[in-house]
Parts: C-alpha cells; structure tokens; sequence
C-alpha cells in the first residue's frame, strides 16, 4: 500500500511540475491555453501519461487540439530533462500526453441533464394548469 501512496504523491508532484514548465518554459506556438488535469504513472515509473484539457474553447477544433498534443509530445524529452533536474528520482518516467476528455464528457452529460430537467418542467407545468 505505501508504494501505491508513492506513486500518487509523485504522480501529482510531476503534474505541477509539468504544468509550471509547459506554461513558464515552452515558446511553441501549436501548443495553446494548456490545462494538465491529471498524471497516471506506472508503478515501475517508467511511463507517464499525462492529461491535458485546452482552455480556450480549441477543443471543439480537433485540429487546433491535433497540434498541441503533436507540440507537448514532441517537447516531451525536454520537459523529462527539466522534469529531471526539479524531481529527486532515480528514473524520470517517459512522457506521453493525451487529451482528457472527462471535462467534455461533463459538459456533455450537463447539458443533457439540463435538457432533461427543462423538459420534465415544460411536463408539470402543462398537466398542472387547471
């Protein structure tokens, strides 16, 4: 149990650490508004996968979302050295980053919601008119 604690307080520790790094240190202009919601590492630390969402309304442009992954992921052996020098590891894991889609899904479930709610209102308020 205490080596599965470790990984998630490395886990979020190098999703600060990304997130401080891809904001302060990277000039590529594929890569927008970038929001690291989560990091999932393996228990061996070799491989991290690292979600993004995008701030600035580009996901509904898959391209626009194409290009920043295409940009994180090709800077990925830049931010592991820089990663590097700030963690205290003896292996820094590889990077790969992913959109996170739970934040459209939200959305998406939301509005559904929403829809669903209105309706059923719209329902009681023509059977309740006498």
């Amino acid at each position: 149990m205490k080596e599965y604690s470790r990984t998630l307080r490395i886990a979020e520790e190098i999703r600060r650490d990304i997130a401080a790094l891809i904001q302060g240190e990277l000039q590529d202009p594929r890569i927008g508004m970038v929001t690291v919601s989560r990091v999932e590492i393996s228990r061996d630390l070799v491989h991290a996968k690292i979600f993004i969402t995008l701030l600035d309304a580009q996901v509904s442009e898959g391209n626009d979302l194409h290009k920043s992954l295409q940009g994180l992921n090709n800077a990925a052996g830049f931010l592991r050295r820089a990663l590097a020098k700030r963690l205290r590891l003896r292996i820094v894991p590889q990077l790969r980053f992913v959109h996170d889609e739970s934040v459209v899904r939200g959305a998406r479930l939301t509005a559904l919601i929403d829809a669903a709610v209105a309706t059923d209102r719209d329902h009681i308020k023509r059977h309740d008119k006498p």
